[in-house]
């Protein structure tokens, strides 16, 4: 996949691109879909594939008070686009004067002038533009004069089909709902993988260590969604290459903090002996195994931690690693 970013050069396709414009956060089920639509009917065109998306998300410039937690950074989304066999992904800069900028103009300065658009699909409630005010009638309108075609398709649940239970339909809002709850299965089979984060492995106050399970513990950046505080199930991506099982711990720590301000992702590697301090990893959340508690004394907490690792080894046995 070609990645275009700004001031690199447009490729502008000869024949022609089929082409599909979002935040795609989380590259999920439902943006799955839309991406096999524009791959199947460019086939039949004999067009290239491209994907518009933005290095940031739009919300973030717009109204950043109430801007959502992302699924995946920016290099994650890419290698995910990259992943469905696209030939292009273009990355928009997204900043105050691009936010003011009209629908119009963004259609004809990334859709046709760089892109040479011949089809344009999106979902069927996208906006774009000042003020929202891009949709799929606008785009239906400007393709008639500036030759390209456009398809609206609903959204679809997580068997990639269009369903209309608003319940069961796959998007980035519902996923970060779902996370937020705790509710991991439903957000992984919403995403069609395990939810992903990456982070530098810190220093810490080892106490994990001092009770016999030392953890990595990971920073993760502000902007990334992590799911509910509790215990997890995951694997452990280091930089070479290798994935490890791990008992993963999310939350504030009650039993040794009263008024943690924030949660502490921790990573408990199984059967694993050596220095992480660092690195730059990966964690995918698998399963929940417990909501966090507070213990009466660090003892307790350690018998606690050989059970978690315990449930985390018998939910991994059977799973293949990400890698």
């Amino acid at each position: 996949m070609q990645i275009v970013r700004q001031g690199d050069e447009c490729p502008r396709p000869g024949a022609g691109a089929a082409v599909t414009i979002g935040a795609y956060d989380g590259v999920h089920r439902g943006h799955q879909a839309v991406i096999a639509t524009v791959r199947r009917l460019a086939a039949e065109r004999s067009l290239d594939t491209a994907v518009v998306t933005f290095d940031r998300h739009p919300a973030a410039v717009v109204r950043p008070e109430s801007a959502p937690k992302l699924l995946t950074d920016l290099d994650q989304k890419l290698e995910l686009l990259g992943a469905t066999g696209v030939d292009h992904a273009v990355v928009v800069h997204f900043d105050a004067a691009r936010s003011e900028e009209s629908a119009e103009d963004f259609v004809r300065e990334v859709l046709v002038d760089c892109l040479n658009a011949k089809l344009v699909v999106v979902g069927s409630d996208f906006h774009f533009g000042h003020g929202r005010k891009g949709n799929v009638a606008l785009l239906t309108e400007m393709g008639a004069d500036l030759g390209f075609d456009v398809l609206g398709l609903d959204l679809v649940g997580v068997d990639g089909r269009p369903t209309d239970d608003e319940a069961a339909r796959v998007s980035s809002t519902a996923i970060r709902r779902w996370l937020t709850a705790g509710d991991l299965a439903d957000a992984n089979a919403a995403l069609g993988r395990t939810h992903e984060v990456r982070g530098v492995v810190v220093h810490g106050e080892e106490l994990g260590r001092r009770l016999g399970y030392p953890t990595a513990n990971l920073e993760i950046p502000d902007d990334i969604l992590l799911p509910a505080d509790g215990i997890y199930a995951g694997w452990y991506d280091r930089p070479d290459g290798s994935s490890w099982p791990a008992a993963l711990s999310l939350g504030r720590r009650p039993t040794v903090h009263d008024d943690q301000p924030f949660s502490l992702l921790e990573a408990h590697l199984l059967d694993f002996d050596g220095d992480l301090y660092g690195e730059r990893a990966a964690v995918h959340f698998v399963g929940r195994i417990r909501g966090e508690e507070r213990f009466d004394s660090l003892d307790a907490l350690a018998d606690q931690i050989a059970l978690d690792c315990d449930a985390a080894r018998s939910m991994l046995g059977e799973i293949v690693p990400p890698r």
